[in-house]
C-alpha cells in the first residue's frame, strides 16, 4: 500500500529516508563485495571477470565468447520487428538533434599586447558505455549513452551489458547500438563489467569514462572506480517525484508513479499533492494497477519501501520539498507548470504538464535519460556531449605583456614562498630589457 503522509513534520525524516536508500548499513555490505570484485578484476583480468559472471549472472562464459560476434549483430536485425527498428530510429534521430545543439564550442580570444587566451574541447579516446539488463532490456539507454559520445567524436565506444539467458543479448539493444554507431559489444554485467573498463582486461579495454545507470552494484563500483576513470553521475536507483493539483488525473498520476516503481525493487515513486482527495484517489489507483502488473512483485516492494503520498499545504512548499529531495525526475502536474518552475531549483529533469509523463524523456523527446539521482542533482547534471569532452585552456603572451604582469606575479609568488614560481618571470624579463 503507497501510504500517505498528512503532517509536515514527518515529511522531511521520510524524503531524507529514501534519499540514503543507497547509504544503509545493506549498502556498505554490498560496497564491501564490490571492492572484493574490484580488485579481482583489477589482478586476474578476464579470469575474474569471467568468474563474477558465472556467480552472479549464472552464465559460463569462456574468453571468446565476451565479445558479441559481428555474426550475432547482423542476425538482430532479423529479431526486431519493423515497428521496433522505426521506433529506434526515430528515437535516434530526435535524441541526436537535441545533443547536437549542446557541443560545446572551442574558442580563442586576441586581447590587448597579443594576450591570447582560449579554450579547446577535445573528446576522450575511449568511453564505456554500461546497458543495465536482466530483468528488462534498454535500447533506449544504448541511444542515450550512445549518441552523445559520437556527436563528441569519442574515437572508439564500447558497451557492456549483462548476458541474459541462453548467454544471449536482447536483439533491440545490439540493433540499437549498431544504429547508434557501436560494434564492440561485450556481455558482463555488474560491477566486475565496471571493473573491466576501468582496468581494462586481456579481453576489454580500459577507458576513460564510464556512463550509464545499472542497480546498487554497478553503481557503487562506479563511485568507487571514480579517479582511475571519469564517471557521468552515480545514476541509479531510479526515482520519480510529482507535484499535482486538484487538475491533475489520478490514474495517470498512478501511472507515472509505477512507472518508476518499475525499474527496481529500490526506485523512489513519490506525489507531493495539495489535493486530499487526489491523494487517496491516486493511492487506489495504484492498487488497481498492481493487479496484473507483470512485474508486480519488484514494483510492490519498491512502493512498499520507497513510495509516499504527501500532502502538502502549497504548491510552494511542494517545490522547496522537492529542491530539498533533488529528484532525478521532476513532474509537474499543475495547471500552471509555468509558474511553479520558477520555484524549482534543483531536478534532473523537469516534465511540464499533464500530458508529458516521464515516459516521453525515457524514449524519444531527445534530453537525455542518464540522471543524477540519490540527490546528486544539487550538483550534477544529465549526461550529455560535454560528459565525453575536456576542455584544455590556451594561454600566449607576449614579451611585452609579460613585462606588464611580471611585478604582481612576483609578488604573488613571494608571498606564495615559491622562489622558481618567480624567478621563472624575472629571468625572462631581465633577458628582455
Amino acid at each position: 500500500m503507497l501510504r500517505i503522509i498528512t503532517q509536515q513534520a514527518d515529511v522531511r525524516a521520510e524524503l531524507q529516508r529514501i534519499c540514503d536508500r543507497t547509504h544503509d548499513e545493506q549498502v556498505h555490505h554490498k560496497e564491501a563485495t564490490v571492492r572484493e570484485v574490484l580488485q579481482a578484476v583489477k589482478r586476474q583480468g578476464d579470469k575474474a571477470v569471467l568468474h563474477y559472471t558465472a556467480e552472479f549472472d549464472h552464465q559460463t562464459l569462456n574468453p571468446g565468447e565476451l565479445r558479441v560476434s559481428g555474426s550475432e549483430l547482423d542476425t538482430a536485425y532479423q529479431q526486431v520487428s519493423k515497428d521496433l527498428l522505426e521506433a529506434i530510429r526515430l528515437a535516434s534521430r530526435l535524441i541526436e538533434a537535441f545533443h547536437r545543439q549542446r557541443v560545446p564550442k572551442s574558442w580563442v580570444h586576441f586581447g590587448d599586447d597579443d594576450v591570447v587566451l582560449g579554450k579547446r574541447y577535445t573528446p576522450v579516446d575511449r568511453a564505456g558505455l554500461y546497458i543495465p539488463g536482466g530483468r528488462a532490456a534498454y535500447p533506449s539507454t544504448v541511444l542515450m549513452n550512445a549518441i552523445p559520445a559520437r556527436v563528441a567524436n569519442v574515437p572508439r565506444v564500447v558497451i557492456v551489458t549483462p548476458p541474459g539467458a541462453h548467454k544471449a543479448i536482447n536483439p533491440a539493444v545490439l540493433v540499437a547500438a549498431q544504429e547508434a554507431g557501436v560494434q564492440e559489444i561485450y556481455r558482463v554485467g555488474g560491477a566486475q563489467a565496471i571493473a573491466a573498463l576501468a582496468y581494462g582486461t586481456e579481453t576489454i579495454p580500459k577507458v576513460n569514462v564510464i556512463t550509464g545507470p545499472g542497480n546498487i552494484y554497478v553503481t557503487l563500483a562506479k563511485k568507487l572506480v571514480y579517479g582511475t576513470v571519469g564517471i557521468d553521475s552515480l545514476a541509479g536507483p531510479s526515482e520519480v517525484l510529482i507535484i499535482a493539483d486538484e487538475t491533475a488525473n489520478p490514474v495517470h498520476v498512478a501511472a507515472d508513479l509505477l512507472a518508476q516503481a518499475e525499474h527496481d525493487p529500490m526506485a523512489a515513486a513519490i506525489l507531493l499533492t495539495t489535493d486530499t482527495s487526489l491523494a487517496k484517489n491516486v493511492q487506489v489507483a495504484v492498487e488497481r494497477q498492481l493487479i496484473d502488473h507483470p512485474r508486480r512483485i519488484d514494483t510492490e516492494k519498491a512502493i512498499a519501501h520507497y513510495g509516499l503520498i504527501v500532502v502538502v499545504e502549497s504548491l510552494e512548499a511542494a517545490a522547496q520539498f522537492s529542491n530539498e529531495f533533488a529528484p532525478e525526475h521532476l513532474e509537474l502536474e499543475v495547471e500552471d507548470p509555468w509558474a511553479l518552475i520558477q520555484h524549482i531549483r534543483h531536478a534532473g529533469a523537469i516534465f511540464l504538464g499533464h500530458s508529458t509523463p516521464e515516459a516521453v524523456g525515457d524514449y524519444l523527446a531527445g534530453p537525455n535519460h542518464t540522471l543524477p539521482t540519490s540527490g546528486a542533482a544539487h550538483y550534477a547534471s544529465a549526461l550529455g556531449v560535454e560528459t565525453f569532452l575536456k576542455h584544455s585552456s590556451i594561454i600566449q603572451y607576449s614579451e611585452t605583456a609579460l613585462q606588464k604582469v611580471a611585478g604582481a606575479i612576483d609578488v604573488l609568488a613571494t608571498a606564495e614562498g615559491l622562489p622558481s614560481h618567480a624567478d621563472s618571470v624575472r629571468r625572462r624579463v631581465q633577458e628582455d630589457e
